[in-house]
């Protein structure tokens, strides 16, 4: 019982690591994507008439 308690338990670990590398991941991307676009925004906004 002890033994599939610890190895449900140290697969649960694994799986938040994981979760935890992928989120970052996610989060450097977005950000990036986003400056880029807003970099651009700005770049374009004199090309804009009202």
């Amino acid at each position: 019982m002890n033994e599939k308690i610890y190895k449900v338990v140290g697969g649960a670990g694994a799986l938040n690591i994981a979760f935890g590398i992928i989120a970052i991941v996610v989060g450097i991307t977005t950000g990036v994507l986003l400056i880029i676009s807003g970099g651009r925004l700005l770049a374009s906004r004199k090309h804009v008439i009202f």
